[in-house]
């Protein structure tokens, strides 16, 4: 029998964005989307056990998806102490980024002896893998040129979710979201200032290449966000819980 699918967002803005944090999202209370700055206190204010999080899954290397993991790896050193090994899932040279930001922000922590084991997974557009009882397809989607930008495709509990990771329109999307069960895409650019991103005109394009399946659900959005009258359309906010 097929398990819902538990979404939680511990942050839903996009860089800028004020009233938000930055976005990221907690998949069945196990696998982490992205680690921003704020991840940690979000988990907390949320009531989630930071050891709980068996995976997690880096979409690029911009600091509000990424700068998290050193505060996640410190918790683990001084008082969430783990046994479970933890999989970190991100773009090629995700190890030696872990290990020189960590190293920047608490120069000791990598020489203290860990009560487990940390795996890195590398990836590159159509790897496919598993961690935890996740199954995951990445695909390379189209931001920014000085970096390797991912989305993901993972299939749990018999259920599928998609995500976009930052992107601007490009087919990986559709072939991404085609068939899943929710699809959280990224909707940065509600005006013209706000980089290469997706909008709401990609957002309703998105809708009426895929049909009305899968569920979206918006994140990484401005300060102009609002409701899109579009079917199945969801806009998150920050400590937003969703069952699919």
């Amino acid at each position: 029998m097929s398990q819902p699918l538990d979404l939680l967002f511990l942050g839903s803005g996009n860089a800028f964005a004020s009233g938000r944090y930055w976005s990221s999202f907690l998949l069945n209370g196990r696998y982490l989307f992205d680690a921003s700055p704020a991840v940690l206190p979000q988990l907390k204010r949320s009531g989630v056990a930071p050891a709980d999080i068996e995976g997690v899954f880096i979409s690029h290397f911009h600091a509000d998806h990424f700068f998290g993991i050193p505060f996640l790896l410190l918790e683990y050193a001084e008082l969430s102490r783990r046994s479970s090994d933890l999989t970190i899932v991100g773009p090629p040279g995700i190890q030696e980024r872990v290990r020189v930001l960590t190293k920047l922000g608490f120069p000791y922590l990598l020489e203290r002896e860990q009560s487990y084991q940390q795996r890195f997974v590398e990836i590159s557009d159509g790897v496919e893998g598993e961690v935890s009882g996740l199954r995951f397809l990445a695909r390379s989607v189209t931001h920014v040129e000085e970096l390797e930008c991912f989305g993901y495709r993972v299939e749990v509990g018999g259920r599928v979710l998609a995500y976009s990771g930052d992107t601007v329109f490009c087919e990986s999307l559709l072939e991404l979201a085609d068939g899943a069960d929710v699809f959280v895409v990224e909707c940065s650019r509600w005006d013209e200032q706000s980089g290469p991103h997706l909008g709401p005109r990609d957002i309703r394009e998105l809708r009426r290449r895929l049909g009305p399946k899968p569920a979206f659900v918006l994140t990484h959005v401005d300060n102009g966000a609002a409701e899109l009258d579009i079917e199945n359309v969801l806009v998150a906010d920050d400590l937003a819980r969703y069952s699919f």
